[in-house]
């Protein structure tokens, strides 16, 4: 069944490596290709990036669904990426699921979520932060999420494949 999914989540939690897990498992699903102001080489996930003033004119022109700040950065999710005939998955952020909620009401947010002592580890692991960059994304791991969102939950605490398995469920249409 078609839908829009954020999926959203502490730094660490393993957004991007079940997101590729379950691409991989569903061909049918389609991953929005983010816009980000970083350099490619940055690593991480798949995205454009861009720089300030790219944004900025891309912005102006209409061409993002949904854009936020986080981190120092300029996250963009592209108009045209979104069809309403797929199941449409990108990784957001929670300072934008008003603005997305707002703009599509069916919205479904999945929460990734892993133990802060996980957390840290899979931040030291990636080697992309510096120890206070850490702490700080740490500090931010619990949050809530605005009331009135479609939310479903999934705790990435064992093996990719296990966490896979947890996301594939969270995009079944609800029951009830």
């Amino acid at each position: 069944m078609p839908g829009l999914f954020a999926i959203v989540g502490p730094s660490g939690a393993g957004k991007d490596t079940l997101l590729a897990g379950a691409l991989a498992a569903r061909p049918d699903l389609v991953l929005v290709r983010r816009v980000i102001t970083r350099p490619t080489e940055a690593g991480g996930e798949e995205f454009d990036g861009v720089t300030e003033a790219e944004f900025a004119r891309r912005m102006a022109a209409g061409a993002f669904a949904l854009h936020w700040q986080a981190h120092g950065l300029s996250y963009g999710i592209p108009a045209a990426q979104i069809d309403p005939g797929r199941t449409v998955l990108f990784n957001g952020s929670r300072a934008a699921l008003p603005a997305a909620q707002a703009r599509f009401p069916a919205l479904v947010v999945v929460l990734v979520t892993a133990p802060v002592a996980v957390l840290a580890a899979r931040l030291a692991a990636r080697g992309r932060e510096t120890a206070a960059d850490i702490a700080a994304r740490l500090e931010r791991a619990g949050f809530d999420l605005p009331a009135g969102l479609d939310v479903r939950q999934v705790i990435n605490d064992g093996t990719p494949a296990e966490g896979v398995a947890r996301l594939l469920a969270a995009l079944q249409p609800s029951r009830g």
